[in-house]
């Protein structure tokens, strides 16, 4: 086993775009029209299956899984990190946290040569000011980028220890099996940030105590200021620093009234646990897939079937559960293009780690090669896909 794990491949890939066509990137995942996915591949502390499906013209979900080294030396800590950032308003937000979290991580742990829940808050501050500054620079030729922005759910396994750091309603679920029944229970280890849910309401209220209209029910949907769901982010600047509440943002974003405190949040909610053995695997999702499926389902369906293709068997059966509510066939709505395939679902961008307690042990104390893998970039054409290499049988 430890040779197994000394011997992984250095790996750096995103799913193929026209830049990528015919090249080496293509085979390292596989694309079936608006899919892309990696069935099968390996973590510090395990196996891993991921699956992108695009709905939006532009996909706006970006995401990482980064295995080895956490840190900017050796010194550091080591250990697997997974980024999933489910973009809104456009694509900018999310490429932009998908090329500078992990490097701002990197660079803290690098500085406290350890990985901690003040680094992982570090590295999301970092990011944030970091867009800000962007959209500072762009707002004189792209003031529309000040109305984007993106959710921001991260997980980090680093000795043992498991941290899960979120900005809206991303999820990760954890799969623990009851050794007295065998049954895998699916735990919610995210906390969620969406004025659907009541205490986010209440926490809203209480921030904005003199704003009747903090939260507003829109054609049955509940939103800040009737704008958006979520109440916290990375980007939406326009909802955070009052000078870019204001022309030539389209009238749809701005407000009526200047605002003296930042309406939005970007302060990540974190969880910090010690990973137990009954602890089988996490399941990384945008909302996409939670719109579709329950924790349980979920869990139910990457326990009851082979690892191999764990996230593309969770995308088809979301797909399948979209297709049911519009009372159409399955293989009808994959036929659908991007564009219009976003009025029947989400982009969906599912990572599934799965957690094998003896590497997680080694992969405290051991130094092995790295794994670097990112997703999200514009898919191509469905003519391409057959330069892809093939990764098991997950039943797209």
């Amino acid at each position: 086993m430890i040779g197994r794990l000394m011997n992984f491949l250095k790996a750096c890939f995103r799913p193929p775009s026209s830049r990528y066509v015919n090249s080496p990137a293509d085979s390292s995942g596989r694309q079936d029209r608006l899919l892309w996915y990696k069935d099968a591949g390996r973590h510090v502390g395990g196996e891993f299956s991921m699956a992108i499906v695009q709905a939006n013209n532009l996909i706006e979900d970006q995401s990482q899984i980064e295995s080895g080294s956490l840190s900017l030396n050796e010194c550091g800590p080591f250990g697997t990190f997974v980024g999933i950032y489910d973009g809104h308003g456009g694509p900018e937000t999310s490429q932009y946290i998908n090329d500078h979290l992990f490097h701002h991580l990197k660079r803290f742990a690098s500085e406290e040569h350890t990985m901690s829940a003040d680094i992982i808050r570090k590295a999301f501050q970092a990011t944030e000011e970091g867009f800000l500054s962007l959209v500072t620079r762009q707002w004189p030729v792209k003031p529309q980028i000040a109305a984007v922005g993106s959710c921001c759910l991260v997980g980090v396994i680093s000795g043992g220890t498991l941290y899960i750091a979120n900005l809206g309603d991303s999820r990760a679920v954890l799969g623990r099996l009851v050794s007295a029944t065998g049954e895998v229970l699916a735990l919610q280890l995210s906390e969620e940030h969406n004025a659907a849910i009541e205490s986010v309401r209440q926490e809203l209220q209480s921030l904005h105590p003199d704003d009747p209209q903090i939260v507003v029910l829109k054609h049955n949907v509940w939103r800040v200021k009737g704008i958006i769901q979520i109440s916290r982010s990375i980007g939406d600047v326009y909802l955070k620093k009052t000078e870019f509440n204001r022309e030539p943002l389209f009238p749809k974003f701005r407000l009526k009234e200047p605002f003296a405190r930042p309406i939005l949040g970007s302060e990540p909610s974190i969880l910090v646990q010690t990973l137990q053995l009954e602890d089988q695997f996490v399941i990384f999702a945008s909302d996409g897939l939670w719109e579709h499926l329950s924790n349980q389902e979920a869990v139910d369906i990457v326990q009851k079937n082979p690892r191999n293709g764990s996230a593309r068997r969770l995308v088809k059966t979301a797909l399948q559960e979209a297709a049911k509510k519009r009372e159409m066939r399955y293989s009808d709505l994959k036929k659908i293009d991007k564009g219009v395939r976003r009025h029947f679902h989400d982009d969906i961008t599912i990572i599934i780690l799965f957690l094998d307690s003896n590497l997680i042990s080694m992969a405290s104390s051991n130094r092995g090669p790295s794994l670097s893998l990112r997703g999200g970039t514009t898919l191509p054409p469905s003519s391409s896909s057959s330069s892809s290499s093939t990764y098991g049988n997950g039943g797209f």
